[in-house]
C-alpha cells in the first residue's frame, strides 16, 4: 500500500461545498452496528461535535446530499474506535463494508460474476452515486488489470482515498476477482494532479 497518512489528513473545512450521499453515512453506521450494536455507534458518536451527533442520530436519507466534512469526521472517529493501532486498515475496511452494502443492494446491477472489468468500467457512473463534484475515469490496462483516476474533486484526502481503495477491492472480489492487488501512486493530497488507483487480480 503506497498511501500514507500525513499530518492534517481528513481535514476539510465546513465552508467547503463538497458533498457526499447519505448512503455512505448509512453504510458506516450499519458497519458499527454489525460490530457491536448501538453501543458501538454511541461510542463513536460521542467523539463527534454535538452538531454532527444531531445529524447522525436522525433519519439519514440515502439519496440526499450531506457535507463531505461530516463523513470525514465520522470516518476518523470510527478508525479511532475500531482500529487505533492501524487506522489505514480501518479506512480500507470502511470502504469494503460500503461496497458490500451497495453491491448487495441498489447497485447490484454493476456486478457481473466473472467480470470485474465490467464493474470497473462503470466507475464514472458509480462515482455519481457518492460525490457531487469531480469525475472518475476507467482504463483497462490488461485482461485482469485496470486504472481508475479521479479528477476535479474539490477536496481530496488520503483517508477518503483509502475508503475508495477498499470499496473497489471488495467490488472486484464480488465480481469474481481473487488475490486483488492495488496501489495508489498518485494522490492530490500528496501534491499530485489527480488521484490514481491501480488494480490487478487473478
Amino acid at each position: 500500500m503506497s498511501a500514507l497518512l500525513t499530518p492534517g489528513w481528513g481535514m476539510v473545512t465546513e465552508a467547503s461545498s463538497s458533498r457526499i450521499k447519505g448512503g455512505v453515512l448509512i453504510s458506516r453506521l450499519n458497519m458499527l452496528r454489525h460490530h457491536g450494536g448501538q453501543v458501538r455507534v454511541d461510542e463513536v458518536l460521542r467523539r463527534l461535535p454535538p452538531e454532527d451527533q444531531a445529524v447522525l442520530r436522525k433519519m439519514i436519507l440515502p439519496i440526499a446530499w450531506y457535507p463531505l466534512a461530516l463523513n470525514l469526521r465520522l470516518d476518523s472517529a470510527i478508525a479511532e474506535v475500531m482500529s487505533p493501532e492501524d487506522k489505514q486498515r480501518a479506512f480500507i475496511e470502511m470502504g469494503r463494508a460500503s461496497a458490500d452494502e451497495a453491491l448487495h443492494g441498489a447497485q447490484h446491477v454493476f456486478v457481473r460474476p466473472g467480470d470485474p472489468q465490467f464493474l470497473l468500467s462503470q466507475a464514472p457512473q458509480i462515482y455519481r452515486f457518492y460525490y457531487a463534484v469531480g469525475s472518475r475515469t476507467y482504463e483497462r490496462t490488461g485482461a485482469k488489470a485496470a486504472v481508475l483516476r479521479t479528477f476535479g474533486a474539490e477536496n481530496a484526502t488520503e483517508t477518503d482515498c483509502l475508503t475508495i481503495i477498499g470499496w473497489h477491492e471488495r467490488a472486484i472480489e464480488l465480481s469474481g476477482g481473487r488475490a486483488v492487488k492495488m496501489s495508489h501512486p498518485t494522490c492530490v493530497a500528496r501534491g499530485g494532479p489527480h488521484c490514481e488507483y491501480h488494480f490487478a487480480w487473478e
